[in-house]
């Protein structure tokens, strides 16, 4: 079938929904919602049996709607309407929410239904609304739309209207969610209330409180088992992150955005909330502790840790929680001194666990584009992304497994194949390329990790390409070593098993030589050092020389500003058409 995918981008649930249809034989192509006359030229260009709405902000025009099926992927229950549907079932705590798939018509989220799902609400003050985005709503939208196209297809099924006087309709229109339904008291807020108020707004739009002087939007919200202090003051900072007092304990604040003073002042963007507040004043921090927290310290109480590493008889799990995937120097920086010392323990494997939301997207962008030298930053950045992968690669001590329990990007892509051995949850989508951000070259040693797995052909096709592909693919290709069709914890409980019989196989050691003796072949082939420096001169183009793609894209994308079109590479219908763009604006 012909499917058109309008959406307002190419986000974690339109790529995977792009795979699963693609995987299934659908030709799909893809249109950013930029504005009518570009929607309308798409679907006139492409003649799409069916158009798919994964993720939208605005209205179909009715010019569309009316001549085409068009399937809007709402995350909410049957009966929700309205925007900030998330935001509202985390702040009303529900216990049950869902996807439906419905027809658009002229009435917002009142269409005739395809399709829904239910799923069970995790605890809303331990889940962030992106992360809900991320697993249940994916996996809930995914089952959707698939028993919704398979029902279009079939051609005699009858979309169910909606329907209030149901009693199985428990959803309702609701209002936007303001800044005033959000709002923090810190003098009556509970912790459990100020991590969920903080939850329902991660990601976008964040809850906007006053701190140190200055307006924020709050984010990345972790609670805090043991400090304490006067409500609403900070009273310890960590890494990235400070710790605020609430009523009954403390929360931590891995990120903050600052509110613009005026309008048409330059819009703000998300950093670490330490990074954040030092560069709004570089003493504003003076006054607030530092509080280590021991990598290696075994510790279940809860506070905010981003490295941590735990260890199991003979197999160490080394877990890296970086908020959306992003590692600045600092991280990089920590990670490897964790590796190494990792590396010095009784152990026989270690295991990079990632985080739950994501394994890693390679260097960070945000704080790049902070920075007073953003070249300068970026290239200590890859450096430090660098000697982390070689720590990887060059350890003869024990053997690293890659455990990708969600997406990975860029960078994170290539970190993660510096390991021995790479496994994938099923669900996992890898995006191993860099060119969309401004022709990006990148480095982490790809060229030497990537073309040794797949091939040479099959390389350039991957970061050429630049679209993301599955782990069964990526299995497929050659490019991971296994991915399992398994939730979380049943993921974790599965590596465990496998680190564990590699920990103890009888012919461990005979297997640790041939990789140290694979090694030093590959070395006196071509050493490691030359890959570096070839990547890296291309890198020091991107950031130094006269091209400024990369610094204009790294700036949208940071700032996030909208599409002013839709690549080639996703738009087909405007590639075929030799990339037909004449819209009058």
């Amino acid at each position: 079938m012909k499917i058109l995918f309008l959406t307002h981008s190419f986000n974690s649930l339109t790529q995977r929904l792009f795979i699963e249809l693609s995987a299934r034989g659908h030709t799909v192509s893809i249109e950013f919602d930029i504005n009518d006359a570009v929607a309308i030229q798409a679907a006139e260009l492409f003649q799409p049996e069916l158009i798919i709405a994964p993720f939208l902000k605005r209205a179909i025009p009715d010019t569309i709607w009316r001549r085409t099926p068009c399937f809007i992927v709402h995350p909410g229950i049957v009966g929700d309407r309205g925007p900030a549907a998330l935001d509202w079932a985390i702040m009303q705590e529900k216990t049950e929410w869902g996807v439906t798939v419905l027809q658009a018509n002229a009435e917002m989220d009142a269409g005739d239904i395809w399709a829904a799902e239910t799923f069970a609400m995790p605890p809303v003050y331990l889940t962030r609304k992106s992360s809900l985005y991320r697993h249940e709503v994916t996996e809930a939208a995914v089952s959707a739309v698939l028993r919704a196209i398979e029902r279009f297809a079939a051609g005699h099924f009858r979309p169910q209207p909606l329907d209030y006087s149901c009693g199985d309709v428990h959803g309702r229109l609701h209002a936007p969610m303001r800044q005033t339904d959000r709002v923090i008291d810190w003098k009556t807020d509970d912790t459990r209330t100020v991590l969920k108020k903080i939850n329902a707004a991660d990601g976008f739009p964040g809850v906007l409180d006053a701190l140190c002087g200055a307006q924020w939007y709050l984010f990345d919200a972790h609670p805090e088992a043991h400090l304490t202090g006067t409500p609403g003051t900070l009273i310890a900072r960590r890494n990235n992150a400070v710790c605020r007092a609430t009523v009954d304990g403390a929360v931590w604040l891995g990120h903050l955005k600052r509110k613009a003073r005026q309008p048409e002042d330059a819009q703000p963007f998300k950093l670490s909330a330490t990074y954040a507040l030092q560069h709004y004043a570089d003493t504003m921090l003076n006054d607030v502790p530092e509080m280590v927290c021991d990598v290696f310290a075994a510790s279940h109480a809860a506070t905010y840790r981003d490295i941590w590493f735990e260890q199991k008889n003979a197999v160490g799990y080394l877990h890296f929680a970086f908020y959306n995937g992003a590692m600045d120097t600092g991280q990089c920086e920590r990670l490897r001194q964790a590796y190494l010392q990792a590396a010095q323990r009784g152990i026989k494997v270690i295991v990079l666990m990632g985080g739950a939301d994501f394994w890693s997207n390679g260097i960070h962008l945000n704080h790049i584009e902070a920075a007073e030298s953003p070249a300068d930053e970026s290239w200590r950045n890859i450096n430090a992304m660098n000697d982390l992968a070689q720590a990887i690669m060059t350890n003869e001590r024990q053997f690293t497994i890659a455990a990708l329990q969600a997406n990975a990007g860029a960078g994170g892509v290539f970190l993660a194949l510096a390991a021995d051995v790479v496994y994938a949850r099923e669900s996992v989508i890898l995006n191993p390329h860099y060119k969309s951000m401004g022709n990006l070259y990148g480095s982490e040693y790809w060229t030497y990790l990537l073309p040794k797995r797949v091939g040479r052909d099959k390389a350039i096709s991957l970061t050429q390409n630049r679209l993301p592909v599955s782990a069964g693919a990526a299995h497929a290709a050659g490019l991971i070593d296994a991915s399992f069709a398994l939730d979380r914890t049943a993921f974790i409980k599965k590596i465990e098993n496998l680190a564990g019989q590699l920990a103890h196989a009888p012919d461990y050691a005979a297997r640790l030589q041939r990789k140290i003796q694979q090694r030093r072949n590959d070395e006196q082939e071509k050493p490691l050092q030359r890959y570096r420096d070839e990547e890296l001169h291309q890198m020091q183009l991107n950031f130094y020389g006269f091209d400024p793609s990369y610094h204009v894209a790294r700036y949208h994308f940071v700032h996030k500003l909208p599409h002013a079109w839709t690549p080639l590479y996703l738009a087909r219908h405007r590639a075929l058409c030799g990339g037909k763009t004449n819209i009058s604006r």
